[in-house]
């Protein structure tokens, strides 16, 4: 009986697949630009910077979800009312 063993495949967070993810520049700037914000972290408002951050990207990438969502809420606190 014959048993062939197949390459593992490894698994990463950017990539399923054998060869490494290729990283663009803009990728690149990105992340320079944050950690260049994370290095300095000047003050306590730091924290308050990064949660408006954190909801802007959450909200802006689903923009109309949010607003459907404001609308049905808004809806529903008018009728309770």
């Amino acid at each position: 009986m014959m048993t062939s063993t197949s390459p593992s495949l490894t698994l990463s967070s950017a990539a399923f697949s054998m060869e490494a993810a290729h990283t663009s520049p803009m990728e690149l700037s990105a992340l320079g630009d944050h950690l260049a914000k994370c290095s300095h972290a000047p003050g306590r408002l730091f924290s308050w910077q990064c949660a408006a951050e954190a909801a802007h990207q959450a909200l802006a990438s689903r923009f109309v979800t949010t607003l459907a969502v404001a609308t049905v809420v808004l809806a529903i606190s008018s009728m309770i009312s």
